[in-house]
């Protein structure tokens, strides 16, 4: 049975954010979610400054046994949470073992790589009021370029018997860290169907009961719906670009 928690999720709909609600429900762990309307920078008020000093989502309060402890970034979320409450290591490992830290690795590297790389595909191919091909060219580049080193160690250990996985032949959050920037690829312009192995992993992740709610934590996520159509597609666009563009320009004023 999965512990008794009592956790305040801060969180919206987006790569990062979708990765910390789809581990609270494989983890079966009890949870709140608080609704963070990015596109009115709720994540930029005094009162969650004082949970995440960063101002960005996902964030975590846990209140479990009474004393109260932030907890904020994704990855740092990931294996606090892992820490705490998976005892069994379902989805991680027993600390210091040379898996465990092979995990970290796979975590660091998405969080340094997949994910900075990705996200500044997205504002350059989807955001961004000037079209600077150069830039789009070179983000969407590196993202390629490492889904290939994903697709390689996804094919390298399935070669070895460890099945489709990361690390240690089983679903981790290593794999549910990549997952979560790997699943929104089309939004940043880059195709999947070249890194096979990725496409397969993707896929099956996508299946699991606990991925099919987490993405959809707080919202319905819509995204792959909308890019069916290029009406969908210009309208989720049109969407989102008004709220980061808003964003960056307030930024833009404060930091000038």
């Amino acid at each position: 049975m999965p512990p008794k928690t009592d956790i305040d999720l801060y969180t919206a709909g987006t790569p990062n954010g979708q990765k910390v609600n789809c581990l609270l429900e494989e983890l079966g762990l009890g949870y709140t979610v608080h609704k963070i309307d990015i596109a009115k920078n709720v994540q930029k008020e005094e009162w969650f400054l004082k949970i995440n000093p960063n101002g960005r989502i996902p964030a975590i309060v846990d209140k479990t046994g009474g004393k109260e402890r932030r907890v904020f970034e994704g990855g740092s979320i990931l294996l606090y949470l892992c820490q705490k409450y998976d005892t069994d290591h379902s989805l991680s490992f027993e600390y210091d073992s040379d898996d465990y830290w092979e995990m970290v690795n796979w975590i660091i590297w998405m969080q340094s790589g997949i994910g900075p790389m990705q996200g500044q595909a997205n504002h350059f191919y989807r955001y961004a009021p000037t079209k600077i091909d150069y830039a789009i060219q070179r983000y969407q580049t590196e993202t390629k370029r490492l889904y290939e080193v994903l697709n390689d160690r996804l094919k390298e250990q399935e070669g070895k018997g460890e099945g489709l996985w990361l690390v240690g032949g089983k679903y981790t959050i290593a794999d549910l860290a990549c997952f979560s920037w790997v699943n929104w690829a089309e939004w940043a312009g880059v195709e999947t169907k070249p890194f096979t192995e990725v496409v397969k992993w993707m896929d099956t992740i996508n299946e699991r009961p606990a991925t099919k709610k987490g993405v959809n934590i707080p919202d319905k996520f819509e995204m792959k719906e909308a890019m069916k159509t290029k009406e969908g597609e210009e309208e989720y666009a049109k969407h989102h670009s008004n709220w980061v563009m808003k964003g960056q320009e307030a930024d833009q004023e404060k930091h000038k």
